[in-house]
């Protein structure tokens, strides 16, 4: 397999924060040339977590563009001459005003595809929103904690990825490039589709109501169990000396609090189960 089959695509990333920078990345993780344009200030992100950021940007082209002023915008469009992939995260009003809109850009670049990321689909594009309003519209919350990942955002991030190696195959097999207007709110919603369909609700099966698919405590640490297929579960069973064809949760608690997390990972390892600790 060609590890680097995007190798002399040009991304132009105009997006800040998350998820325009994680989808620019996986770009550039396949060979893709990406030049990341920041206004004046930076890019917040590397404020909020410095580590992530340089991570993020690493083997790319940065340059800081005021794109408020005619010389700003004048850079950005000799950028975009050249460039065979661009990606946003503006309100759609905001690349009007600028002259960055899908068709004012298709028709000043017509071999340029258009990733554009907004935070809600036609009509509401202009609606503020973040990662953690987004997830807390599709039911994946639980407070009063807060989410231990950017899900919405990484799911973006994915999406935006992906479509953008869609309009280049497109644009490559002669229909032209293209836009996509791509919504967070949607991304959020795809991934949230085993909290919708009763999968990993309360009391779900794979929420805590299946022994087979938990968490446990050891002697030290905690473990995960999936042993979901049957070959898997028999192979447990049997190999911990449990009879039948069913093991409560509180059978399982017992024997697993009689190791360390790292002795069951071992042990599952060496026996090509799916156990692993609770990092």
């Amino acid at each position: 397999m060609n590890e680097k089959p995007l190798k002399g695509v040009k991304v132009v990333n105009l997006a800040i924060n998350l998820p325009g920078p994680a989808a620019a990345a996986l770009l550039a993780d396949r060979g893709a040339s990406v030049t990341k344009v920041e206004p004046p200030d930076g890019d917040p992100f590397e404020g909020y977590c410095p580590a992530w950021y340089r991570t993020m940007c690493h083997g790319q082209t940065i340059v800081r563009l005021d794109i408020r002023v005619a010389e700003g915008r004048a850079e950005v469009e000799r950028l975009l001459e050249d460039g065979d992939v661009m990606i946003a995260s503006f309100r759609p009003s905001v690349l009007a005003r600028y002259g960055l809109d899908r068709a004012t850009l298709h028709n000043r670049y017509p071999r340029l595809c258009q990733v554009s990321i907004v935070g809600y689909p036609s009509p509401d594009q202009e609606r503020a929103g973040h990662d953690l309003t987004y997830q807390a519209q599709t039911g994946v919350l639980s407070p009063p904690s807060l989410p231990r990942t950017f899900l919405a955002d990484m799911a973006c991030a994915e999406r935006a990825a992906a479509y953008a190696v869609t309009l280049l195959y497109s644009r490559e097999r002669g229909d032209g490039s293209g836009s996509v207007e791509l919504p967070i709110s949607e991304c959020a919603e795809h991934f949230a589709q085993p909290v919708r369909y009763g999968m990993t609700g309360p009391g779900a099966t794979f929420a805590g109501a299946w022994p087979r698919y938990n968490l446990y405590e050891t002697r030290q640490g905690w473990i995960a169990i999936a042993p979901v297929e049957a070959h898997f579960w028999q192979r447990l069973r049997a190999e911990l000396g449990i009879p039948g064809e069913e093991a409560s949760y509180e059978e399982l608690r017992e024997v697993f609090i009689t190791r360390s997390a790292a002795e069951w990972e071992a042990w599952a390892r060496s026996l090509d189960l799916p156990i692993a600790s609770v990092r």
